[in-house]
């Protein structure tokens, strides 16, 4: 009888062990966070009642460098939020949980270790700490040893899972590149892997493990190209069936974990970046009038899906085109041109905005939206006499200032006055601003090290692009104690940015200041653009002021490192 109550007994146990495990996933809630989306997604997880919860980072919106006691209110705030949670709960760190190293010891007292392991029902869950690093190569060698030596003694478990904050795979696998921590998921047989970071959600599978980008639980976001916005992820694991991965949107509707995949991601970033543009800009007179004919270039991918929309434009109050709406029908793998009368006066931006829905994968679409090339113009002098940089700007050769700019694209100039001014002889350029302040004492000035805080202060910057066919952008900023700010941003064939924060520019720069003004002058050499100037020439370039004690900008054009989103400096 004890015999067979034993054998009972331990069929019951194998019955309980391989029943379906259920645990939740929750992504961002920080990032621009929106109020109440993360208590709605808690409140969600909390009536699945799944078996565990565990985060992919970014709880807090941290970045606080000097004031700690604010980041533990809002950890405070954070575990107030999830306390309706009674499952076990389990923390990944994000940048915003970790931005400097004094963050971490906070991140530690309040939510878990860094990085660390757990055990549940047979399966390893292993939680990385990329919070300070943006790429798996750097992720310290400490870290990296522990992650083998634990991937060893998982070896034997059910499946194992792994979860980080940033998706550095998408920068190195997608690309062909070798990725450290890809190499260690391999060797040891890692099912799959969980990140967040990006605020929309995507999946890929490389060599047999499933990585999974959870997208907002609350941080800022736009719907993905499927209409997933916020969510959270339910994970079952069967012996049987194995691994199944669902976003299930807020509301409780689920999709597929392959509703929306990497490749699907970048597809329609290729239509956003290279599916629409202009041959070339539409200019915008001194008396801010405009009145052209442009031509549109609509490219459709190689997908075997034609596109067939109406194209429709959006139109602020001071712009009118015409036709307003017009059929497009592009073959896959080629182009078509379409024609449009447009028309603008007193208020350039925002420019008329036009939409069309893209193919980017078989049966699938994505709307694509693109804002008409305004370009505003400015003259630089071309001079053989170059002026004296002591930041005074008095000599005759500093002409037709530029005065008129404009808060958030369309908004009157909230800042006080500002004058720009351009020069230029063959080797250098020259940069001239006499910024316009009746309280002196206002001026915010608290940047000392280049690079550091100083577009926190009143400052002014350039974005100059020497070669328009090239397409990179450099960015300077000088505060009134000449400190500078520098960053050069590579532009791709495809369209894609990316900031080279390394960049530091050959500039030589003086401030002036006077009862009620500061003003600033450079020289910049040419040579380390690789050009020369020449009258005639023509750059891409936008400008502006900041003035932090009447808490306002004023922009030239709209602030964007496009450089279709450029004005233009003609060179006389």
């Amino acid at each position: 009888m004890k015999r067979v109550i034993l054998v009972a007994a331990f069929i019951l146990v194998m019955v309980a062990a391989a029943a379906p495990v259920r645990f939740a996933v929750i992504g961002d809630r920080t990032g621009d966070h929106q109020d109440s989306i993360h208590e709605k997604i808690v409140a969600e997880v909390a009536a699945a009642k799944p078996e565990f919860v565990i985060t992919v980072g970014d709880h807090i919106e941290g970045y606080q460098q000097t004031d700690t006691m604010k980041l533990v209110e809002e950890w405070a705030e954070y575990k107030a939020i999830v306390a309706p949670l009674a499952m076990a709960f389990y923390y990944t760190p994000g940048n915003h949980d970790i931005t400097y190293d004094n963050a971490l010891g906070i991140f530690e007292r309040n939510a878990n270790k860094a990085y660390y392991s757990f055990d549940h029902k047979g399966m390893r869950f292993i939680v990385l700490d990329v919070s300070r690093w943006e790429s798996s190569d750097e992720l310290p060698a400490e870290q990296l040893d522990w992650l083998a030596a634990d991937l060893a003694k998982a070896a034997k478990a059910r499946y194992t899972f792994v979860f980080f904050h940033k998706p550095f795979w998408t920068k190195s696998i997608v690309e062909g590149k070798r990725d450290t921590l890809h190499s260690l998921f391999q060797a040891y047989g890692v099912d799959a892997v969980f990140n967040g970071h990006n605020h929309y959600y995507f999946g890929a599978t490389f060599d047999g493990i499933k990585y999974t980008a959870v997208g907002s639980a609350g941080g800022g976001t736009e719907p993905g190209p499927t209409g997933i916005l916020y969510h959270w992820t339910m994970v079952t694991v069967d012996d049987k069936k194995g691994i199944a991965i669902e976003p299930v949107l807020l509301g409780g509707e689920k999709r597929a974990w392959d509703d929306v995949t990497y490749g699907d991601i970048q597809s329609v970033d290729r239509n956003a970046l290279a599916g629409i543009r202009f041959s070339r800009p539409v200019l915008v007179g001194d008396d801010l009038r405009a009145a052209d004919t442009v031509t549109l270039v609509i490219k459709n991918q190689p997908l075997q899906t034609r596109l067939d929309d109406t194209l429709r434009w959006d139109l602020p109050p001071a712009w009118s085109v015409s036709p307003k709406t017009l059929a497009a029908s592009v073959a896959p793998g080629t182009e078509a041109e379409y024609r449009f009368a447009v028309a603008g006066k007193g208020r350039p931006f925002p420019a008329p905005k036009l939409t069309l829905r893209f193919p980017y994968a078989q049966g699938k679409q994505s709307l694509v939206s693109a804002s008409l090339d305004v370009a505003r113009s400015a003259q630089c002098s071309f001079v053989r006499k170059p002026p004296v940089i002591d930041g005074k700007v008095v000599e005759k050769l500093w002409q037709t200032p530029v005065t008129r700019l404009f808060t958030n694209d369309s908004e009157a100039m909230r800042t006080d006055s500002v004058r720009f001014y351009y020069a230029a002889d063959s080797a250098n350029l020259y940069l001239a601003a006499l910024c316009f302040d009746p309280n002196p004492d206002s001026v915010k000035v608290k940047a000392t090290e280049r690079d550091k805080g100083v577009h926190l202060d009143d400052c002014v910057g350039w974005f100059p692009l020497p070669d328009t066919s090239k397409g990179d952008i450099y960015q300077l900023y000088f505060n009134p104690n000449a400190v500078v700010l520098d960053q050069k941003i590579v532009v791709s064939p495809e369209g894609k940015m990316d900031a080279d924060m390394a960049w530091s520019a050959d500039v030589d720069v003086k401030t002036a200041k006077g009862k009620n003004y500061w003003s600033v002058e450079a020289r910049i050499p040419l040579a380390q653009f690789g050009t020369a100037a020449k009258p005639g020439d023509v750059w891409g370039l936008n400008f502006r002021r900041k003035q932090p004690g009447r808490k306002a900008n004023a922009d030239w054009q709209p602030i964007s490192y496009d450089p279709h989103g450029l004005g233009l400096m003609f060179i006389k």
